[in-house]
């Protein structure tokens, strides 16, 4: 009886383990994938957008936004993120983080 107790134990044990790797995996996944858009969507925009003026006049503040993390917003860079998310469907579900980056990348 004890050893069949002790099977058990071990088997939910062993169950309880690949139940968690499993979603250690899935986790994982989701923000790898996650940086994976990110990292595709500022060089695809980056190449895209060099030639923008209204995104290139906001270069100062999109570094002081930055810089601030998120605290400064000046005019310039919230009329070149709105140009942004509307000119790139890409750039509607980016951050306004990572969208000031992508303007400090150019």
């Amino acid at each position: 009886m004890r050893t069949v107790f002790n099977a058990t134990a071990v088997t939910l044990a062993l169950l309880a383990s690949g139940a968690q790797a499993q979603t250690l995996v899935a986790t994982s996944n989701i923000v790898i994938n996650a940086v994976d858009r990110s990292v595709n969507f500022t060089s695809d925009v980056t190449s895209r957008v060099s030639g923008m003026k209204l995104v290139l006049d906001a270069r100062d503040e999109a570094a002081s936004f930055v810089a601030s993390a998120g605290e400064i917003r000046g005019a310039r860079l919230e009329a070149a993120l709105g140009a942004l998310r509307s000119e790139f469907a890409e750039a509607r579900e980016a951050s306004d983080q990572v969208l000031a980056e992508t303007i400090l990348a150019l």
